[in-house]
């Protein structure tokens, strides 16, 4: 299996983030897991959410952040992974003056009927 990403339409995601699906079971064959990439703007930051299945790994490829996880909250800038285990509370700001690229690998893949979204 193979993917480009010129090909890849980007959508908005229950959080609020711009994601685009690299590889996932709904479109591309593959079996368990998804790998996307979600883009925060500037000044903007997703809705606190979890997954009550769904382990996730955030790797950061491009700007900085503010990443909420749990009771905890801490800086993520270029090259920095987080693993986010199921049912965690989640989101993460952009801090920067430029796009906050993340590689987000869902085990099992992503789905909307998993996402909660949260207050606070």
């Amino acid at each position: 299996m193979k993917t480009r990403y010129a090909e890849i339409p980007a959508y908005g995601t229950k959080d609020g983030s711009e994601i685009r699906e690299l590889m996932h079971p709904d479109h591309h064959g593959n079996r368990t897991q998804s790998l996307a990439e979600a883009i925060v703007a500037p000044g903007a930051q997703t809705r606190l959410h979890r997954h009550g299945r769904t382990e996730e790994i955030y790797h950061i490829t491009r700007g900085k952040g503010l990443m909420r996880l749990g009771d905890q909250a801490f800086v993520v800038a270029v090259g920095d992974t987080v693993c986010i285990p199921p049912g965690t509370p989640h989101n993460i700001r952009n801090t920067g003056e430029t796009p906050l690229h993340i590689l987000c690998a869902c085990s099992p893949a992503y789905s909307h009927e998993d996402t909660e979204l949260l207050s606070g």
